[in-house]
């Protein structure tokens, strides 16, 4: 199992749109995406934060990609 990326939430969304998601909304600091087969995914955009591990392995659940596919996106 590959090693989670210690990312910004900026930096996630723009990997997750070239896995072919699209930003469908954002309300305050929560950017909503959706994928066109049906997968969507909420990410916290916090200045200067990143995104903890937990949520990571959450946000990558929700969009079925796993690290290594991730990592080929950042």
């Amino acid at each position: 199992m590959n090693r989670l990326p210690r990312i910004k939430g900026r930096e996630l969304v723009r990997a997750l749109e070239r896995a072919g998601f699209l930003a469908e909304r954002t309300r305050g600091s929560h950017v909503f995406l959706k994928h066109p087969d049906g997968r969507t995914t909420t990410v916290p955009i916090h200045a200067g934060e990143t995104i903890g591990p937990g949520l990571l392995r959450a946000i990558l659940r929700d969009v079925e990609l796993s690290a290594g596919e991730l990592a080929e996106f950042l």
